[in-house]
C-alpha cells in the first residue's frame, strides 16, 4: 500500500479532566493529531446484550509516521473525521514499519 492510498481522514483524542461547572471535573476528549489515513477491514461480531443485538467491526489502520503518531497508545481514542464515528484503540505498531504506524482500532464498544 503506498502513501497515495491514504484518502481517509482520522483525528486522535486524548482523555483529559475538565472542569464540570459544579467544582468538580468531568472527562473530556481532547484532540492532539489528525492525518491522513486507510482502513483495512479486519473482522465484525454480532453479540447480544441486555436482550439487543449489538456489533462491533475491528479495522487495521495505516497512518504516516510522525512525533504524535508514534506516540499513541491504547488509552487514545481515533476518530473517522468524515464520518463522525469514535474507535477504540486496542494495539498501535509503531515499530514495524519505519514510514508508517499502524493501529488496531475497533468501533461499537464503549469508548
Amino acid at each position: 500500500m503506498t502513501a497515495g492510498l491514504l484518502r481517509e481522514r482520522v483525528a486522535f483524542d486524548a482523555e483529559t479532566l475538565a472542569p464540570d461547572g459544579y467544582g468538580g471535573q468531568a472527562r473530556a476528549w481532547a484532540e492532539v493529531h489528525e492525518c491522513a489515513a486507510a482502513f483495512k477491514y479486519q473482522r465484525g461480531q454480532e453479540a447480544v446484550e441486555a436482550g439487543g443485538l449489538t456489533g462491533t467491526a475491528t479495522f487495521k489502520v495505516k497512518v504516516r509516521a510522525c512525533a504524535a503518531t508514534k506516540a499513541l497508545t491504547a488509552s487514545h481514542r481515533m476518530r473517522d473525521v468524515r464520518r463522525g464515528v469514535s474507535y477504540n484503540l486496542r494495539e498501535v505498531d509503531a515499530v514495524t514499519d519505519p514510514a508508517f504506524v499502524w493501529v488496531v482500532a475497533e468501533n461499537g464498544v464503549a469508548i
